[in-house]
């Protein structure tokens, strides 16, 4: 990146900050934070093990630094300045879920941000709905980036420890499910939770199986590991029973056992089209997030330096109208020139810019986007 453009978003960046002072999470002394500078070298430093005693001392320390990253402990300690992690004394931490894009999908920007909007929310309806956390303890964020972030403040999950924290996010992403808990067991004609996902995948699975030529679904079956010839034509031949039975509820019995080694094997076909179903209903939140409990975290109302955008707070029933690419862009409509490393097509501000390799005048929003992803400089001198 040149210095003319490092420069450029680095007032760009000055003017926000000058006029929109940054706000901090509750328990501010007890948190740490990170800061990354604009820099036109390769070599990407944090600044960390630093603490404030109040919003002011934040507020003018990132005016004058004017960082490109802004993060802050999702831990609390009693010593956050402290210079190692042991001296700063841990006391709890924040509960964090982080869905990412990246980890979904590939494709246009725009095309990323609604396909892990759908993720976050599916997550906030499991843990409102089935792990009972009050949406009055959430805190919904658009990353900036690519995703969101959910804090959960309850004081129930502060001491939680990391393998506390494993249990949830295998909870949400349904990882390790026992097909003999999900399918065997108590009768319900009206079932809940993974069980009721687990069972409509299942079903969807069997129809799916049946709709294919024998020979193709036999062959499928055969190719699980340890399922022969005459397994796979016996689970082939009872998949309309097994269907009935997941629809009118009626749990699987030993009398079945011998469908049993077949589906435990689908459930360990991790690109399989049992557990593909199954991954559809999941919530793919990050898992080394939400089980570090010394988690550095970017700052709500912060900018996010590879983007420009906002790291915006919102409201869960605001989710559903949040659009990044509008709600979130806090920079305006005056002409900036640009020199593209390569063509792309953006949306932003509600238009579409489909721009060639080169020189092109653009919004400064549109700008600065581009110079934070690092595919466009400022043209000329700057």
């Amino acid at each position: 990146m040149k210095a003319s453009t490092v420069e450029f978003l680095r007032q760009c960046f000055s003017a926000y900050y000058s006029r929109d002072p940054v706000n901090p999470p509750p328990s501010l002394p007890e948190r740490e934070w990170g800061f990354i500078r604009f820099d036109a070298g390769s070599d990407v430093r944090m600044r960390r093990h630093i603490g404030f005693c109040s919003r002011q001392e934040l507020v003018e320390y990132v005016r004058s630094m004017v960082p490109s990253h802004i993060y802050y402990s999702s831990a609390y300690y009693q010593a956050p300045g402290a210079p190692t992690m042991d001296a700063k004394k841990w006391t709890g931490a924040d509960l964090i879920f982080d869905l990412d894009a990246d980890h979904l999908v590939r494709g246009p920007y725009a095309k990323m941000l609604s396909r892990v909007k759908e993720e976050t929310e599916k997550l906030l309806a499991m843990l409102t709905g089935e792990l009972g956390f009050p949406s009055r303890n959430i805190d919904l964020v658009f990353s900036g980036g690519r995703g969101y972030h959910i804090h959960i403040r309850d004081p129930a999950v502060r001491s939680f420890g990391s393998s506390e924290r494993r249990e949830l996010i295998d909870y949400v992403c349904g990882t390790g499910i026992d097909p003999g808990v999900m399918i065997g067991g108590v009768r319900s004609s009206s079932p809940r939770g993974w069980r009721r996902r687990y069972i409509s995948s299942m079903i969807d699975y069997l129809a799916w199986l049946e709709g294919l030529p024998v020979e193709e679904a036999l062959a499928g079956l055969e190719a699980l590991p340890g399922i022969g010839e005459a397994a796979a034509g016996r689970f082939l031949g009872a998949a309309p029973e097994l269907s009935r039975k997941l629809k009118e509820g009626i749990p699987l019995s030993q009398n079945d056992r011998v469908i049993w080694p077949v589906i435990r094997e689908l459930n360990a076909a991790h690109d399989g089209p049992l557990v593909r179903r199954l991954r559809e209903q999941a919530a793919l939140a990050d898992e080394p997030v939400t089980t570090d409990i010394k988690r550095l975290i970017r700052l709500p109302t912060s900018l996010h330096g590879g983007s420009g955008f906002r790291v915006t707070p919102l409201s869960i029933r605001d989710l559903a109208g949040f659009d990044p690419l509008i709600d979130a862009v806090v920079f305006g409509t005056r002409d900036i020139q640009v020199d593209l490393a390569i063509p792309l097509s953006m949306d932003i501000l509600g238009n579409t810019y489909n721009l060639e390799k080169g020189i092109s005048t653009v919004p400064e929003a549109l700008a600065v986007f581009l110079c934070c992803r690092g595919v466009a400089d400022l043209a000329g001198g700057g």
